[in-house]
Order: C-alpha cells, then structure tokens, then sequence
C-alpha cells in the first residue's frame, strides 16, 4: 500500500514538473502554426493567382474567428479549468491543419484559417493562465514570462521553418500542416496526464455570453497598457499580412523565404527582448518597447520607400525589440493585479485588444492596396503605427510608476 502511494505520489510530481514546459510549448505551437501560412502565401498566389487583398483576407479571418473564440470562450476555463480547454481547442486545432492538407482552393484556405482562429482563441487565455499557475510558487515571474515569450517564439520559428519547408520540400502545404497535425495529436495526449491547476466554478455556461470584462483592480493599468498593446500588434499583422507582398512587389525578392525570414527577425528578436530586460520593471520594459517600436518602424518604412531590402531587416531587427518588451511588459504590469481565478478572463480581455489591432488595421489595408497602391498603404499604416508607439511612450512616461511596482 505505501509503495503504490509512494509511486502516485512520484508520478505526480513528476506530471507536474513537466506541466510547465508542456504548456507554454503548446502557446508557442498554436502561433507557430498561426505564422505558417505566410511563407505560404507565394504558393497560394501561384497556384490560384490571388492578389494581395485576397491574402489580407486569409489574414484577417484568422484574427476574426479568435475574436469571435475569445469572446465567448475565453474566460470558460475560470469555471471548468484548463485541461478541457484546451484539450477542446487541440483537437479543433487538428481539424484545421487537416482542412489545409485536404485544400484545392482559395476556399478551403479560408475556412482553414477560421477553424484555425476559432481554436486558437479557445486555448489562448487558458493556456497563458495554466503557465503562471504551473510555475513554482516562488517563481511567479518565470510563468508570465513564459507565457508572453512563446507566442512571440512561435510566430518567429513558425514563419522560419514553413519558409525553409518551402525553400527544400516539394510539398511544402503537405509537410507543414502533417507534421504540425501530428504534433498536436501528440500534445494532446500529454496534455490529459498533466495536473489541473485550476479550481472549477459555477457560471461556465454564463461566461460563454460574448462580452469582454476586466478585473476592477487591474483596469487603471490595463486602459494605460492599450496604446503599447495596439502599436504591437499592428505591427505584427502588417508583418502577417503585407510583408509577403511587400517581399516581392517592392523589395524585389521572390522567394517565399524571404517573408518567413523577416517573420522570424521580427518575432525571434520579440521573443529573446524580454529575457534580456527580465531585469528590468515593467513600466521600464515598456517604456523601451515603446521606444524601440517607434525607431524601428520609422526605419523600416524608411527602407520600403527606397527600396533597400538591408535597411528593411534592419529595422526589422529594431522593431522586434519593441514588439517583445512593449508586449512582455504589458503582461508583467497586468498579471499580479488579479487573483488565479480571474487570469483567464484577464487575458482574454488582453488579446481582443491585441487582435482587434492585428486584424481590422490589416483588414482596411487591404481593401486599400488596389486603389492607392501597396507602398503607399504601407506608408501610411506605418505612420499610424509610429503615432500609436509614441502616444505608448508619451503615455508611459508621464504616467508615473505603476501601483503594482
């Protein structure tokens, strides 16, 4: 009898030890698997002559259809807890990557990035959630930086290794979404044998009413978060949606792994920002995100209207180190100001803001390529871009330091 307790015992320490690697690898999968289309878009184009507000289009759905999961189904974990939602939101997962195998028009494409948005927005809250709580109790600090670095990971290596697949594989459509199908099924399994970290409550089927709340206690600094938010995520769907067209229209380079390149700069240097400041308070890593954002952005603006595709990964380069501080900080002000039951809900709310600037800016950029052109819609999205990063850095600089700090 003591051994087998002994050995249940074991086996639970052991599953939660491995909760915290598990999840935030499953947050990087989702936006990796969110950023591999983009590369993709070269083969889209080709194979059914698409032009760029149709590619806007296989963007903006995505963003859309997770709205759409965010608001009825992001805070649903709060009540039942995470392991079912996001179980639920694997398996809608591996129907996407199987509607995107089984394409053969721009239609299947489509509803792919649907289901794709549909469950990504289900997973996004509770995974960021269940990273904090699996983190040591002592070491808080290491789970919200988790959880605000996989997303920007995942878009740098999902863009990187779909442009590579696309650049050596015959089926580049084929090997990605197999391979990111089985990596899910996969996740999936092990995600049953991890402990649940949260504490169901009543008032499941009442979350599921679309709506968007925000914990009284974390509102001050959440309205003070939103410019940074707004100016991360512009950027990061000009980059989703119009970098590819951009590659080969103005800079003159056509190969589709030039546009997983500049994803992955963007993105990998979001991503490796954030553990360099950890250092650093939030209102600082922001205040530099911020910064970084409106000199990045500036420069490379500056380099698509002359055409000089090393300024462009230059200021690529720049204004990845604003998207990952400006974001990570956003997150690091936010998390300790509600209470464990309240952090689903808390980042759901975080990432309707996020991706109504991913989506409806590129949406409207795209309607406005045929009319006016791609290099002067870039012009003045980047321009737009620049004024919302420094509305963050005006904001967090006469602001003061925050409660929480």
């Amino acid at each position: 009898m003591s051994t087998s307790i002994h050995t249940r015992k074991r086996t639970a320490r052991t599953t939660g030890i491995l909760a915290l690697p598990l999840l935030s690898v499953e947050l990087l999968a989702f936006f990796f698997a969110a950023s591999a289309p983009s590369p993709l878009f070269v083969v889209f184009q080709n194979r059914w002559s698409l032009g760029a507000s149709t590619l806007t289009i296989i963007f903006a759905v995505y963003a859309i259809a997770l709205l759409v999961a965010l608001l009825t189904a992001g805070a649903v974990s709060d009540h039942i807890g995470r392991k079912p939602v996001v179980i639920t939101g694997i398996l809608v997962q591996i129907g996407a990557m199987a509607m995107f195998v089984a394409a053969d028009d721009v239609h299947w494409i489509v509803a792919a990035r649907i289901v794709q948005g549909l469950a990504t927005g289900i997973v996004t809250g509770a995974l960021t959630a269940a990273i904090v709580e699996a983190a040591p109790p002592d070491k808080k600090h290491i789970g919200v930086m988790l959880g605000s670095v996989s997303p920007l990971a995942g878009l740098a290596l999902g863009a990187l290794s779909s442009g590579l697949i696309l650049q050596f594989s015959d089926t580049p459509v084929l090997s990605t979404f197999i391979s990111l199908a089985v990596f899910f099924a996969v996740a999936g399994v092990l995600t049953f044998f991890i402990p649940e970290s949260a504490t169901p409550r009543p008032g499941a089927l009442t979350s599921l009413i679309p709506r968007v709340s925000i914990p009284p206690a974390a509102r001050a600094v959440f309205l003070a978060s939103v410019p940074a938010i707004i100016s991360v995520w512009m950027l990061g769907g000009l980059y989703l949606s119009l970098v590819p067209s951009t590659m080969t229209e103005i800079l003159h380079i056509h190969t589709g792994l030039a546009s997983g390149v500049a994803i992955a700069v963007l993105n990998g240097v979001g991503a490796l920002t954030p553990i360099i400041l950890r250092k650093r308070d939030s209102r600082t890593t922001t205040l530099i995100g911020a910064g970084a954002l409106t000199a990045g952005v500036t420069i490379t603006m500056t380099a698509i209207g002359f055409g000089s595709a090393p300024a462009f990964f230059i200021g690529t380069a720049v204004a990845g180190v604003g998207f990952g501080s400006a974001f990570s900080g956003s997150i690091q002000r936010l998390s300790p100001l509600v209470a464990p039951h309240q952090r689903a809900e808390l980042f759901a709310a975080l990432y309707v803001v996020s991706y109504l600037s991913f989506s409806i800016p590129a949406i409207i950029a795209g309607r406005m390529v045929a009319p006016f052109g791609l290099l002067q819609t870039e012009l003045v999205y980047g321009a737009v871009l620049v004024a919302m990063a420094l509305v963050a850095l005006i904001t967090g600089l006469i602001g003061g330091r925050d409660r929480e700090e």
